[in-house]
Order: C-alpha cells, then sequence, then structure tokens
C-alpha cells in the first residue's frame, strides 16, 4: 500500500510516528516552514517527525494549487490527513486510489471543525473519540469508516485530552488502513442533521467569563489549557488561571458579591473568586511576566486586596 501522509501540528505528528511502526509511508506532505515573531524559522512538527523517521517530505503553501503534479507522481493508493489544516481540491482527491482518509478527534458528527478537543471539553461532555472518515469536499462531512472512543477524564485538560486521542488516532488509523488494503472497509454516511461545528480558538478566546457556574468555569479553564489559556486582568495585569475547583463553602457570600470578585486572598485560604451566584478556589496561576505556581505561593510573596475584580 502506497501511503501518503499529510499534517502539520503535535496530533498530525504522534498520528505519523504510530502509523510508520505498521505501514511504510512514501512520502510526508505538509506546510512551507514560517518564522516565529522573533524571526527565527520554525519546523511543523510533523516536518520534524519526518525528518526523524527519514521519510521523503514534500512542503506545499496549498497542495492543492501547487503539488498536483507531484502528488501525481507519487502515485498513492491512499491518503492519510490528520490535523492538516489545507483545504484539498477535488482535482486532488480524485488521485489516491482508495481515496483519502482523515483521523478527527471527535465522535462526528459532533464537533466537525478545527477545535472539537477543546470543545467537548467546554461542554462538559464525558466522552469523546476519533473518526476516521473519508475526506470530501465539505469540512468533515464524508462517510465514516470506523471510530473510537474514550472517556474524558474529571480533571483533564484539553492538552491531556490532546495527547491521549493523538495515540487513539494513530491506532485507529492504523485498524482502517488494514481494512482498506483487506477489502474490509464499510464507509458509514454521517447523518447532517446531527452535525455540530466548532470554530478556529484565538487567543481572545481564553478570556474568562465569571458570569457562569463553577463547573462551567472550571470546563473553561480545562479546555483553554495549554492554549490559548483562560486569562483576566486584575490592576491592569495579566493572570492565566490553570486549575480552579468549586469552593462550596464560600458560595453564600459569593451570592452577595459580584461576578469575578475576589472573596478571599491569604495564604490560609488561598485564593478565592466569586462566579455566578458560587466561588471557586484558584489553584493554579501564572502572573504576567512570572512564572506558573499554585496560587498560595503566589500570595506569599504578593498581595491581592478582598473586593477587587478579575475584568478587562
Amino acid at each position: 500500500m502506497n501511503i501518503l501522509f499529510m499534517g502539520t501540528a503535535d496530533f498530525s505528528a504522534t498520528v505519523l510516528k504510530k502509523l510508520n511502526t505498521k505501514h511504510k509511508i512514501t512520502a510526508v506532505v505538509t506546510g512551507v516552514d514560517k518564522p516565529s515573531n522573533r524571526g527565527k524559522v520554525i519546523f511543523s512538527a510533523v516536518k520534524q517527525a519526518a525528518l526523524e523517521l527519514n521519510i521523503p517530505l514534500l512542503q506545499f503553501n496549498k497542495v492543492s494549487a501547487e503539488g498536483i503534479e507531484q502528488i501525481n507522481k507519487l502515485n498513492p493508493d491512499i491518503v492519510v490527513t490528520a490535523a492538516f489544516g489545507q483545504i484539498l481540491s477535488d482535482e486532488f482527491l480524485k488521485i489516491p486510489k482508495f481515496g483519502t482518509l482523515n483521523v478527527h478527534a471527535s465522535l462526528l458528527p459532533k464537533y466537525r471543525g478545527s477545535s472539537p478537543i477543546q470543545s467537548a471539553i467546554l461542554n462538559g461532555d464525558t466522552v469523546t473519540g476519533i473518526t476516521i472518515m473519508r475526506t470530501v469536499r465539505e469540512v468533515d462531512a464524508g462517510d465514516i469508516l470506523l471510530a473510537k472512543q474514550t472517556e474524558i477524564l474529571p480533571k483533564e485538560t484539553a492538552g491531556e485530552l490532546f495527547d491521549r486521542l493523538a495515540d487513539l488516532g494513530g491506532e485507529a488509523i492504523c485498524e482502517a488502513i488494514d481494512l482498506v488494503s483487506e477489502g474490509k472497509a464499510t464507509f458509514v454516511p454521517q447523518n447532517s442533521n446531527e452535525a455540530t461545528f466548532c470554530k478556529m480558538l484565538k487567543k481572545e478566546s481564553g478570556f474568562i467569563d465569571f458570569n457562569t457556574s463553577a463547573k462551567k468555569l472550571d470546563c473553561f479553564v480545562r479546555g483553554m489549557t495549554p492554549w490559548p489559556s483562560a486569562y483576566s486582568y486584575l490592576d491592569g495585569k495579566m493572570f492565566k488561571f490553570f486549575k480552579i475547583e468549586h469552593a462550596p463553602e464560600y458560595d453564600a457570600i459569593a451570592t452577595k458579591t459580584a461576578p469575578s470578585t475576589v472573596i478571599k486572598a491569604n495564604i490560609k485560604d488561598g485564593l478565592i473568586v466569586s462566579c455566578d451566584r458560587q466561588a471557586v478556589k484558584v489553584i493554579e496561576i501564572q502572573p504576567e511576566n512570572g512564572k506558573r505556581m499554585t496560587a498560595v505561593d503566589y500570595l506569599k510573596g504578593h498581595t491581592v486586596s478582598e473586593g477587587a475584580r478579575f475584568e478587562k
């Protein structure tokens, strides 16, 4: 089986490495190198993985516009995509003999789009998974070959779930290619009436709205970790929140206090902040230009006034 792999991010690099242990990959396609904010050229995670694995590498801004001739020459039996980030044209999709399979980090048709892992945690879901589907022009709408489900752990962050799903995605695509090569693949159409969609996250997506329950706030903080991070401002300085928990013993005070207000801020009680008629205890925080630490450690060296508010 002549396999062409296409991806960009850490998720796809993990899938690539897992796939490479079971199947020979003819070539890898990723985007072109881009400079960082400091001008240094950064390789994609997939490029780094391909170089480590000594797999031939092709790079395109838009493979459907620039790479058709080269991809045709490779004559792939199947193309695998995972977190690739480029739209594939009808012309491209006609090239591989057995089509293009995409590794998607949700149980489709739920969470079509670019932030399925974060969305599952943000919405308080208890299960998610990986779907292997045939790529079509409509985003994440192709027929499903197989799906694998996994539990979302109670305190799991998006980053932690990301790592587990990447491993699961590698296992799933290996199984899917075996089914295709053995002539046992069966594709089932998605029910578009059940489809939900999630948008690409931006830096501003992480700004905390305290006008919500403690449970939803916990989901938000975990869903935004590690990027773009849940954050707010206190006295004009940014603070990133990495771990919080419901503090029910302070709910009575919180019901009389505006959301985002600091209720307690001392080494004994910790950092307690009100939300919508409830209170949360901030466990881990990162002050502007500082390192990530426990809120208690921060309070050992800094004063936070009770009654102050986290806001823009």
